[in-house]
């Protein structure tokens, strides 16, 4: 699956060369236009704009070399305007100006940044054109110089791209991160509720956990990232009590990606709670919504993250019926020195409660905030103030006030 931004610049870029061949084949009046890249000892074609002619050359059709006039213009036996290919005794005995057939030829090189030719610019007739002078050779160079800014700033893209996907590709393949997980309370009792399970990346240089998704999801590995870190993330139920959940964090393309059943098997479904993070627009909610209800029927629990931030607005809500709405931390921060907050809180644990739903306060960083909450009814809570993300050996010492088990 290729990112959004790849596909935009490569349509762009695509674009910027179609309207440059449209605009210099009219301008020559030739019939045909084309711009090929050069690999090993083939000319391949990869756009092309000859109205009427896609029969005789289209994108993807490839040429030897030997049967061309390209390494002859570039090596110079050849010149880049050929007015009648009839006064040229080189291109006049190769057999492809006789099968083509070509009368009159313009063609001028693409070159990569470094130098190194890429490929050709190309416009082509069947007929003479003993019009074509020095004037309309300097046109399509510069037609050619636009085309060359395209492709070697795609060039470039592909180049960012492919280190991407190599570096999250080993991330992947040797598992470079680790799982941390930060008790969720029960805010009447004090009583630990569950974990949420939290993904640290061991790459330098030191980059937080969205970006790294972010890179991952450009170069189309973010639902492989994703899976593998809740896979990660769920054989912690090996060492968690029976009445505790675990919440692991998913997008709605991985949600929807039909592939979680290669990371919830053999796990307990109805302790595992999915937190659906909202950082862009659900594209498709009904096959959301269809996904994540087979698996609540299952046992699963939905939870919403980030509840009055970003894209997760009430009529996502409403939609989902989450059994979770997890409060964003930019909510909670200073809840108690602001009363708008306060009475927005109090209206989402309101709303949550004629639904059936839980309230998870996320961020708590000071017992200020904390004693207000409860105050406004919030039924769970997370944060600094009261467990840091951890492993789990170290999360659940602190949390059941057990010494933990010294290293042989």
């Amino acid at each position: 699956m290729e990112s959004t931004a790849f596909n935009t610049h490569k349509r762009s870029a695509d674009e910027v060369i179609r309207r440059a061949l449209s605009s210099v084949r009219e301008h020559l009046g030739m019939e045909i236009a084309y711009l090929s890249e050069i690999e090993g000892n083939t000319s391949i074609f990869r756009a092309v704009d000859a109205p009427g002619l896609e029969d005789l050359v289209k994108p993807g059709d490839r040429r030897s070399l030997d049967d061309v006039y390209c390494r002859h213009i570039v090596e110079g036996r050849l010149p880049s305007l050929i007015a009648d290919t009839a006064d040229i005794p080189l291109a006049a005995s190769m057999p492809i100006t006789a099968q083509v057939p070509i009368g009159s030829h313009v063609s001028v090189p693409i070159r990569r940044d470094d130098g190194s030719v890429y490929g050709m610019f190309c416009c082509l007739s069947p007929t003479p054109n003993p019009s074509l002078n020095a004037r309309d050779l300097a046109i399509m160079e510069m037609f050619a110089d636009l085309c060359a800014d395209q492709v070697n700033g795609a060039i470039e893209v592909e180049k960012t791209r492919a280190t991407k996907t190599a570096l999250i590709q080993s991330i992947l393949d040797t598992r470079a991160f680790a799982v941390v997980y930060q008790p969720i309370y029960h805010l009447g009792s004090a009583r630990p509720s569950g974990f949420e399970a939290l993904c640290r990346f061991k790459g330098e240089p030191y980059r937080s956990p969205d970006i790294w998704f972010a890179e991952a999801e450009d170069v189309g590995l973010g639902i492989d990232l994703e899976l593998a870190v809740i896979d990660a993330a769920l054989n912690g139920f090996a060492s968690l009590p029976d009445d505790v959940y675990l919440s692991v964090n998913a997008s709605p393309a991985t949600a929807t990606s039909g592939r979680l059943a290669e990371v919830f098997a053999g796990h307990p479904i109805d302790r595992i709670v999915l937190e659906i993070t909202e950082h862009s627009a659900v594209e498709d909610p009904r096959a959301l919504m269809s996904e994540l209800q087979t698996w609540r029927d299952l046992g699963l629990i939905l939870a919403i993250d980030d509840a009055g931030a970003g894209y997760s607005g009430l009529q996502q809500i409403v939609h989902l019926a989450p059994d979770i709405l997890k409060l964003d931390m930019s909510l909670t921060s200073g809840i108690d020195m602001d009363a708008a907050k306060r009475s927005l809180a109090a209206a989402m644990v309101h709303f949550a409660t004629e639904q059936n739903s839980i309230i998870v306060a996320e961020g708590i960083e000071t017992e200020a905030e904390l004693n207000t909450l409860r105050k406004i009814g919030v039924h769970r809570g997370q944060g600094w103030f009261l467990g840091k993300p951890a492993p789990l050996d170290i999360t659940l010492c602190e949390v059941l006030k057990v010494a933990r088990p010294k290293q042989a």
